[in-house]
């Protein structure tokens, strides 16, 4: 009732058709929202002429059949009208934010109050929240053509899973691949005409290595390999040198390892079983294999040490007079761990060389320190200065105060 004039008030009643899908659209090229009873009907008839099966066309054939049964059986506050709005081919957001956009259309042509719904299925009463959001809806008419609602889940999940195992390849590789690769191998078994015993064996062979390759994670070691040699971008050149000095300075030690074990091995003769004469022959044994190692020992850490400074010289860093004065003290400790030997040989020959290769030695390394600090004063300019105020060599950095 109209509360200024006391008469009744119309009711506006939108009889809505949804075609989420848009069959409309890609199978007769119609436009939508359609709004009225010719529009609606004429729609329905191209579309039931180009796919006779097409539930859409049964449902628009329902809205414009509920809207004629209405209209005679009508209050006279009511009005009726039919509409169809269409969605997307692909479904999903797309779909419905189109059929909201369309139902807005209708609703700025026709106020409804309330809404009716005709559906042909469960996906398009997806849509009934985004309708009921705008609109009220008073009832929902459902038209079974060709399938239940139970059938047409069981369908669309049916057919997920199966577009799961086709394109995915992680499912691809087991549900085709594997089935594939046995169907080929009882090809060829058949071509060849072997009996069904080597059948088996493959059978055999190809699952378990198929189990063995997926349980040991092979394929995604394979996978991580390839992928860093792909994408393996070499370090700069110093910083190679580096590496290959510090591999072959390891190897020289390696070798001369085996190299003492042999010179040992072979100075004795025989060779002592019993733990006595072992124990009274180990300095001989210890100074042959000194003898023998020691010249690929100090080879070996000199490679290192020299493949450590090449970098330091490129990043022009202070420690390789370092490195270099520890090269020129290891070098000449050479000459110390030999009469060291030539000691736990033969004692009888006294320690006069040891010594001095010793006291030499302390001359060479104090030297060598001298004049690494003299280059290091020298060329000052072409080290960085470190952000301390204490340099390498221990030296404070005085800072220049202005005049």
């Amino acid at each position: 009732m109209s509360e200024k004039t006391g008469e009744p008030q119309e009711k506006r009643i939108l009889i809505l058709c949804v075609d989420r899908d848009c069959d409309l659209g890609t199978k007769a090229s119609i436009k939508t929202p359609l709004l009225g009873r010719k529009a609606n009907l004429d729609a329905a008839v191209s579309l039931a002429l180009h796919d006779p099966e097409e539930a859409d066309a049964n449902a628009m054939f329902e809205a414009v059949s509920l809207r004629d049964r209405l209209l005679k059986e009508k209050n006279p506050e009511e009005t009726f009208e039919v509409a169809t709005i269409c969605g997307t081919e692909l479904g999903g957001v797309g779909a419905d934010r189109k059929l909201v956009s369309e139902l807005g259309v209708l609703l700025e042509k026709f106020s409804a109050d309330e809404v009716i719904l005709v559906t042909d299925g469960y996906s398009d009463e997806a849509i009934l929240p985004l309708i009921e959001s705008r609109v009220p809806v008073s009832s929902i008419r459902r038209i079974v053509v060709k399938h239940s609602e139970s059938i047409e889940e069981t369908a669309a999940l049916f057919s997920r899973y199966m577009k799961m195992l086709v394109q995915e390849p992680k499912y691809s590789r087991i549900a085709l691949g594997l089935p594939g690769l046995l169907i080929l191998i009882w090809s060829i078994l058949a071509i060849l005409n072997v009996g069904v015993d080597y059948y088996a064996i493959a059978i055999v062979l190809v699952v378990g290595s198929f189990m063995l390759v997926k349980g040991f994670g092979v394929d995604r070691s394979a996978k991580s390999i390839y992928q860093w040699v792909k994408e393996y971008s070499p370090p700069p050149l110093p910083v190679q040198i580096s590496h290959y000095a510090t591999i072959a300075g390891v190897l020289c030690i390696g070798i001369s390892v085996y190299s003492g074990y042999i010179t040992a091995a072979g100075s004795v003769n025989p060779f002592p079983t019993d733990t006595g004469s072992f124990l009274s022959s180990l300095p001989v044994l210890f100074g042959y294999f000194l003898k023998g190692s020691l010249d690929l020992v100090i080879v070996g850490l000199s490679a290192i040490l020299i493949g450590r400074s090449v970098p330091l010289y490129f990043n022009h860093d202070a420690r390789i007079l370092r490195n270099a004065a520890l090269i020129v003290s290891m070098l000449w400790s050479r000459m110390i761990f030999d009469g060291a030997a030539d000691v736990l040989i033969s004692p009888s020959l006294g320690y006069a060389n040891l010594i001095f290769y010793i006291i030499v030695g302390i001359l060479v390394a104090i030297a060598s320190v001298l004049v690494m600090l003299i280059v290091h004063r020298s060329a000052k300019s072409f080290f960085q200065q470190p952000k301390e105020k204490v340099d390498e060599f221990g030296e404070e950095e005085k800072e220049e105060k202005p005049s």
